[in-house]
């Protein structure tokens, strides 16, 4: 290797490691917030390190709100969310790829179109409809309002197209209906997919704010992004309550991203192959 290339690289490296450092440097300050005095979190000049630690706001957040009852309902939301998503992305994705069908093309391109156009522009034609149905101020309307996703339909296709036909075509022969060839050949072949999906819709669903605000009054149903919310009052807000609450809501989704990690490159990858 040419001294010219080893300097590129660890100036690309450097680079690299500069931006890793700049894009942690939020959540550095979110935690040592966390464990401040809440006079001492936006003090000038901002203090790194606090002089003295207060892990007791981790306990006092507890007894503050009701944070058990937000997330139980914050994790039931997601995951059903995710759960009902990835199934009705899976079974369109597998009949927009394997299965013919008159008009399959343009169905697919006029349902993919919808990724363009932003949740504002049909927010309120969507409250009228949830509300005509009963469903206000209730879980299965957040449900049903995001159990179907043009995205995740789009990165399952997308990998599905990497699949052979003649795996399809073959179990055809063997007597397998579509719905076997579906759950023995495709849906097996598509775990990367399925985790890339499920972390972005596990993240987009935990940290949701606008549609349980929207949605939900009652305190009882209220998720933990409502939650926290509610540390900030008419005249003043408990900063150093809301670092630590943030801390603990960014703790199920540390997790659930480590246990897909494998998967996730290989789906972004794969699903980015064909358009």
């Amino acid at each position: 290797m040419s001294s010219k290339r080893k300097a590129t690289k660890v100036i690309l490296y450097v680079l690299l490691i500069v931006l890793a450092i700049a894009m942690l440097v939020p959540f550095y300050w979110m935690v040592i917030s966390s464990l401040k005095l809440n006079k001492d979190v936006f003090s000038i000049p901002m203090r790194w390190w606090p002089e003295t630690m207060h892990p007791e706001n981790y306990s006092v957040i507890w007894k503050k709100l009701p944070l058990v009852t937000f997330f139980k309902n914050t994790a039931k939301l997601t995951v059903i969310t995710t759960a009902v998503q990835l199934c009705t992305s899976c079974f369109a994705a597998y009949g927009f790829t394997k299965c013919k069908f008159v008009g399959r093309d343009l169905i697919f391109l006029m349902y993919v179109t919808t990724i363009a156009v932003p949740w504002q522009v049909y927010m309120v034609p969507q409250f009228i409809l949830v509300s005509k149905m009963g469903l206000n101020d209730t879980h299965i309307g957040l449900i049903l309002m995001q159990a179907f996703s043009a995205f995740g339909v789009f990165l399952i296709r997308q990998f599905y197209i990497s699949i052979p036909d003649e795996l399809c075509e073959a179990a055809r022969i063997d007597g397998l209906n579509e719905f076997g060839i579906f759950r023995r050949i495709v849906f097996p072949l598509g775990k990367p997919a399925m985790a890339t999906l499920t972390i972005f819709t596990f993240t987009n669903v935990w940290n949701d704010f606008m549609g349980p605000l929207i949605y939900l009054k009652t305190k009882e149903l209220k998720t933990v992004q409502l939650g926290i919310r509610m540390f900030i009052s008419q005249y003043g807000a408990d900063y150093a309550w809301i670092m630590a609450a943030s801390v603990c809501s960014l703790v199920p989704i540390v997790i659930v991203f480590l246990s897909c990690q494998r998967f996730f490159v290989e789906g972004v990858a794969a699903s980015g192959i064909k358009g």
